[in-house]
C-alpha cells in the first residue's frame, strides 16, 4: 500500500527543488476506526438492546524497516444520540513521516443522520465531517547543495530561503451507508474542498479528493443465542488522484475470537499486488482488541517486508430513546 507519496528532491547541483505530493494515511483495520473511514458510521455502534457509544484507539507502524518510517495514531469517539436523530463523533489523527521530518495533526467533529426505510427493515445514514489540519515540516533537517564543503561535507550555512514550517487548513468530508440485518454498503468522499497545504503557497498543491466504496455481508454460522459465529466477506475500493486500491477479504467470528484474511491490490500508475493482511481480534464484554500484520508481496518486499497495526475499543450501551434504531452488523476490525 502506497499510503503516502511524499517526494523531497534536494537539487545538489542547482539549488532547491522541493516537491511534496500527499496522499491520506490509511488504516488496515478500517472498521476499527469508523469515524476516519466513513463519517456516516458515526453512531453506528450497537450493544445488546440497541445503540451504543464507543471510544476507539488505533496505531499503525508502516514499513518499520525503513529509516524514515510512517507512524499514524488515531483516537475517536462516536455515539448514537436519540435527541439529534443520529450520531455524533469527534476524532484526533496524528501522522509522522520520515522520523518526524513531516508531521500532521487533524481534529474533527462529525454528525450522521439516521433514516429508517422499508418499515424498519432497511436503514440509511448520512454523515458530514468538518476538520482542521496542521502540517509541519522540519526544514532544519534538510540538506542543500550550497552547504557542501568539498572536503568536509555538509558544514556550510545555506543561503536558500525556507518558507513557513507550518500550514493549517480546514477540510470537509461526507459519507453514506445503507444496511439491513445481513448486508451493508457505504460511500465516502474525503477532502471535498481540496484544501491547499503548500508550504510555499503554491496554488496547485492541493490535497486531492479521496473516494471510498465499501460493502460486505454477514452469513450466520450458528443459531445459538449465546455465541455469535458468522462469516463476513468484505470489499473496500479506494481512489485518490492517480492511486487506486482494492481490498478483498473476510472476517470470521467464533464467540469472542475474530480472525481475518485480506489481499490488497493497487492499480493505475502504481499497479502491483501489494500485500496479504492477517488479522486476529478478541472481544470481551465491552472491550475489543485487534492486531493485524501486512505482509508485503510486491517487488519492494525485501526493503519493506511488513507493517503492523493495533486497535482497541471500549463501548457502552445508551438509552435507545424514540429514534428508530437498527443494529449495523458491521465488522469490528
Amino acid at each position: 500500500m502506497k499510503r503516502v507519496i511524499r517526494t523531497i528532491s534536494l537539487g545538489l547541483f542547482g539549488g532547491l527543488a522541493l516537491q511534496l505530493q500527499a496522499q491520506d494515511p490509511e488504516l488496515t483495520q478500517f472498521y476499527a476506526a469508523p469515524v476516519y473511514t466513513n463519517p456516516a458510521l458515526a453512531g453506528s455502534a450497537v450493544c445488546a438492546y440497541g445503540a451504543a457509544g464507543r471510544v476507539s484507539l488505533n496505531y499503525r507502524n508502516q514499513w518499520p524497516n525503513l529509516p524514515g518510517t510512517f507512524r499514524s495514531f488515531c483516537a475517536s469517539w462516536d455515539q448514537h444520540i436519540p435527541s439529534v436523530g443520529g450520531g455524533l463523533g469527534a476524532m484526533v489523527f496524528h501522522d509522522i513521516a520520515g522520523s518526524g521530518l513531516l508531521t500532521s495533526t487533524t481534529v474533527s467533529g462529525v454528525y450522521s443522520y439516521l433514516l429508517p426505510l422499508d418499515r424498519g427493515r432497511m436503514y440509511m445514514r448520512f454523515g458530514l465531517q468538518g476538520s482542521v489540519t496542521n502540517k509541519s515540516i522540519n526544514f532544519g533537517r534538510l540538506k542543500f547543495a550550497d552547504q557542501i564543503n568539498p572536503t568536509q561535507g555538509f558544514v556550510l550555512p545555506t543561503g536558500e530561503q525556507t518558507p513557513s514550517s507550518s500550514v493549517t487548513y480546514p477540510n470537509f468530508n461526507a459519507g453514506w451507508v445503507m444496511y439491513t440485518s445481513k448486508f451493508y454498503m457505504g460511500f465516502a468522499a474525503h477532502n471535498v474542498n481540496q484544501p491547499n497545504w503548500s508550504f510555499y503557497k503554491n496554488p496547485d498543491e492541493i490535497l486531492p479528493v479521496r473516494l471510498t466504496v465499501h460493502a460486505g455481508g454477514v452469513i450466520p454460522m450458528t443459531r445459538s443465542r449465546f455465541e455469535e459465529n458468522n462469516f463476513s466477506p468484505n470489499v473496500l475500493f479506494m481512489k485518490q488522484r492517480n492511486f487506486t486500491q482494492l481490498n478483498l477479504g473476510f472476517y470470521a467470528n467464533k464467540g469472542p475470537l475474530v480472525t481475518g484474511l485480506w489481499f490488497r491490490q493497487t492499480f493505475g500508475a502504481y499497479k502491483n499486488s501489494d500485500a496479504i493482511i492477517m488479522l486476529v481480534g478478541f472481544r470481551k464484554n465491552r472491550f475489543k482488541f485487534g492486531y493485524s500484520y501486512d505482509f508485503t508481496v510486491s517487488d519492494g518486499r525485501s526493503a519493506i517486508p511488513s507493517s503492523h497495526e493495533i486497535s482497541a475499543t471500549i463501548d457502552w450501551c445508551v438509552p435507545p430513546g424514540r429514534t428508530p434504531f437498527k443494529p449495523l452488523h458491521c465488522p469490528e476490525f
